[in-house]
């Protein structure tokens, strides 16, 4: 072999090699994108109403904060459950409710209140009104200690709501698909 047809079949060799790795990595984060998210999923059940959608909570403070995630909910402000899950499908926080109490799942990890409010609270870091955002849904106008909902968009499927006291000021905007 000519060093010439050498030099020319290295770089063939080279770029077979660097494709193959190219089609592995690949494959392999394939794999990791429909393996390695797992999510809990609600299924939607005729006597029990259900939304899915978006959710995101922003706070106007000097460091501004701000909390968003896709979310499914099912039942009523008296017995119900919501998963929050990341934009990749993730589960951050699984919330089930009834008199008895509530029950938050992170992961591995299951916590048990009386307070439902107080277990929301633990995930996304603001207290939502998750009692009022039921009556919203549906289209009624329920004051929550220090939130106002504007519902004109709920045609569309959008809920906004604003806190303004306690501080720090809030935004809460619901994107739901039902």
């Amino acid at each position: 072999m000519t060093p010439a047809h050498a030099t020319e079949h290295a770089k063939r060799s080279s770029a077979q090699q660097r494709r193959r790795y190219l089609v592995t990595g690949a494959a392999s984060l394939l794999g990791l994108g429909l393996f390695g998210c797992t999510s809990a999923s609600l299924v939607a059940k005729p006597e029990r109403p259900y939304w899915s959608g978006r959710l995101a909570l922003q706070t106007e403070e000097e460091s501004a904060q701000s909390f968003s995630a896709l979310f499914e909910l099912e039942g009523s402000e008296d017995q119900g459950e919501l998963i929050l899950l990341s934009p990749l499908g993730n589960t951050l926080g699984k919330l089930k409710w009834s008199a008895e109490g509530a029950t938050l799942q992170t992961g591995q990890q299951q916590q048990a209140s009386h307070s439902l409010d107080a277990l929301l609270t633990q995930v996304t870091g603001e207290a939502i009104p998750i009692k009022a955002i039921f009556d919203w849904l549906r289209g009624i106008e329920t004051n929550a200690a220090g939130w106002v909902a504007d519902l004109s968009a709920l045609p569309q499927g959008r809920i906004t709501a604003q806190r303004s006291d306690p501080k720090p000021k809030a935004i809460l905007r619901i994107a739901f698909a039902h």
